[in-house]
């Protein structure tokens, strides 16, 4: 077994790696950027070492650096983890020839796999069935057109060198496939430096089955259940679990055994995942493999009771898998929510910015935390929105939601935004909470299906984060009022005092560019009156130690806590979370008063599809960005002319800064 093992990685895939490293006695080397000096897995490693500035191609993804980190710190092999140079052949192949064990597959299995084309083709002579469509080499817009056209629409490009969703369309009529061919190819060669694609039949409600596998150099290989990851947004998966809902014994096999043929195809070696797509008839299609360990790894931990990055290493070592098929068994469900800095509402955008409030689930035997994540830290531009991983364990499915929702409800995040309270959202729906009993509403649909039920506008929020807001502010005007004023001052009251009028405190708080106004009155003491946009209320209020805010009203008692921060109030309540604006902002990223274009996050400039002096029509894509590995194409508000570009492409830009000076057309 090895005695030193650099990670080539970051974040809390980086600190799961660290921990099986030393619970077997192996010295955990870590690497780092320049944003990550402080971060979690930096601490939580033997020992670190600087590869470069905050940008991933400067860092995490310079192999060079890497190797050269590896080699002055003595390591002995490479953990690439997941994302970043994971799936890199040609790494694999450096790492081997300076000496080092790479823990994963062998290059020629990375090469083989990696492009889904000639992936593909392989798996179709290995006898697995593949989702009709052309798979072939060519790439030009003739080609192309002939085999979308033949194989019917509606259906999906996708990027022949990658996953994760990116470099992935659904066209639904021929007249969307030249721009959404253009937009698949751009984001797939900003995110994979390889813009070929594929074209297949889109099937229209598919659920998304994988296969855990697992090969070492002895000529055995053998599977470790299925897991579900069909809950997904943007192609990119949301829950995961394992065992699959309404998966038979027979057909577990029968996938299972599937799965192992396409490792034997390419001589696999390690942990890798073999991705089926299953349509509304039970017919399943092999979509991909990836050559890595997965993200949704500690599902299969959690039902086997084995842990896969031990595995890895022994492997890796030389070492024969510690068990046979027929030694595997299944026990129970496990549920993994990945929680991400993304605003739900604004179609999921990044959410970078400072953890200012964190509150864990409490630890129980049956709930594992996979995160790297402090309170005070700054979750980067740079990277990945993902901050943890919840999973949940149980005796079966219902137990294991039921869990896992309860564990979401203690998760506190304030600072950021994110999808803590969507994925309780999702957990309560009927579709995915009875999928056990009745599989047929769990499909890559579902989200998009039920926005609306999973994401309620802001009038039809809970009415105890209106009232909570309310008063959370009302008590924080008030203080500010009586921390600023002289003693005895009449001014700090803070009582919403009016000339010849009853005191009130007018309040505006937002959703995702939607307005409320309430008003409070105070009524002396604790007691107030709320005006809400349906009803008025009478109620008692005041914090308690641990600012725990407790509100008495009518016949119900409401009890929570709330994080203000600069234009935010985040309201915690009943296992769930709202984060309000404290004043109206607009959705788009339209000035209206000057005109200009703006940048609705901090990204960097990926693509200008304009030049200055150009005359657009509404909608059309103006400047394209990249936040957290992921692409937004702003688009013209009106028609009008593209007066400046203050930014080129690899600029970094600001959150409301002009993307693009902009005069509308007068109508």
């Amino acid at each position: 077994m090895f005695e030193r093992v650099l990670i080539a990685n970051r974040g809390e895939i980086a600190c799961r790696v660290a921990r099986t490293l030393k619970r077997l006695g192996i010295v955990a080397i870590g690497v780092y950027s320049d944003a990550d000096a402080r971060a979690a897995h930096v601490q939580v490693c033997d020992e670190a070492w600087r590869l470069g500035p905050a940008a991933a191609a400067l860092s995490y993804l310079n192999a060079h650096a890497i190797l050269e980190a590896a080699r002055r710190s003595g390591a002995q092999a490479v953990h690439p983890g997941y994302g970043f140079l994971s799936e890199n052949p040609d790494f694999a192949q450096d790492c081997e020839d300076a000496g080092l064990v790479f823990i994963g597959p062998p290059p020629s299995a990375i090469r083989a796999m990696g492009l889904k084309s000639a992936s593909k083709a392989l798996m179709a002579r290995a006898g697995l069935p593949l989702v009709p469509g052309y798979h072939g080499d060519a790439q030009d817009l003739v080609t192309l057109r002939q085999a979308a056209d033949a194989t019917g629409y509606p259906i999906l490009i996708k990027a022949s060198a990658g996953g994760g969703g990116k470099g992935m369309r659904v066209v639904r009529t021929a007249g969307e496939l030249e721009a959404a061919l253009e937009a698949a190819r751009r984001e797939a060669q900003a995110s994979f430096g390889d813009d070929r694609v594929l074209v297949e039949r889109y099937l229209p409600r598919p659920r998304h089955i994988e296969v855990q596998i697992f090969a070492d150099r002895h000529d055995h290989c053998i599977h470790l259940f299925e897991r579900d990851c069909s809950v997904q947004r943007r192609h990119q998966k949301v829950l995961e679990e394992a065992p699959a809902p309404g998966m038979t014994p027979a057909r577990r096999r029968q996938m299972g055994s599937a799965a192992v043929a396409a490792a034997r195809a390419v001589g696999y070696v390690n942990a890798g995942t073999v991705e089926f797509i299953v349509d509304d008839q039970g017919a399943f299609y092999f979509m991909e493999m990836n050559t890595r360990l997965q993200v949704e790894h500690p599902v299969t931990e959690m039902v086997t009771g084995l842990d896969l990055v031990e595995w890895q290493l022994r492997v890796a070592a030389g070492e024969p898998l510690p068990l046979a098929q027929e030694d595997i068994t299944l026990r129970g469900h496990a549920i993994e929510a990945r929680i991400c800095a993304e605003e739900p509402r604004r179609d999921f955008a990044p959410a970078p910015g400072q953890i200012l409030h964190l509150r864990l689930p409490t630890p129980t035997p049956w709930l594992r935390l996979d995160g790297a994540v402090r309170e005070g830290e700054t979750v980067s531009v740079h990277y990945d929105p993902m901050l943890a991983k919840l999973v949940a364990w149980g005796q079966d499915r219902d137990e294991a939601v039921a869990r896992l929702r309860g564990a979401l409800g203690e998760l506190e995040v304030g600072g950021i935004a994110t999808n803590v309270d969507f994925l309780g959202a999702i957990l309560r729906h009927p579709s995915f909470a009875r999928a056990q009993q009745d599989p047929s509403g769990l499909d890559t649909g579902l989200i998009e299906r039920h926005r609306a039920e999973l994401l309620p506008p802001l009038d039809e929020v809970a009415e105890e984060f209106l009232v909570l807001a309310a008063v959370s502010e009302a008590l924080h005007l008030r203080g500010q009022a009586r921390a600023s004023a002289q003693p005895h001052s009449p001014w700090s009251a803070a009582d919403g005092w009016r000339l010849n009028a009853p005191p009130r405190l007018a309040l505006r708080f937002a959703l995702a560019g939607q307005a409320v106004d309430l008003t409070i009155r105070p009524l002396g003491g604790g007691a107030f009156r709320l005006a809400l946009p349906a009803r008025e209320l009478a109620l008692e209020a005041w914090q308690e130690d641990g600012g725990l805010l407790c509100v008495s009203l009518e016949a119900r008692f409401l009890r929570g806590r709330t994080l203000r921060e600069s234009g935010y109030l985040t309201v915690f309540c009943g296992g769930r979370s709202l984060r309000l604006e404290l004043e109206t902002l607009q959705e788009s990223a339209e000035d209206t008063t000057t005109g200009n274009v703006r940048a609705p996050m901090p990204a960097s400039v990926v693509a200008l599809l304009v030049e200055p002096g150009a005359v657009v029509t509404a909608g059309q894509p103006l400047v394209v960005i990249e936040a957290m590995k992921m692409q937004h194409t702003i688009l013209a508000p009106a028609a009008g002319t593209v007066r400046g570009l203050p930014f080129a492409v690899g600029d970094p830009v600001g959150e409301g800064q002009p993307l693009v000076e902009f005069e509308a057309t007068e109508d």
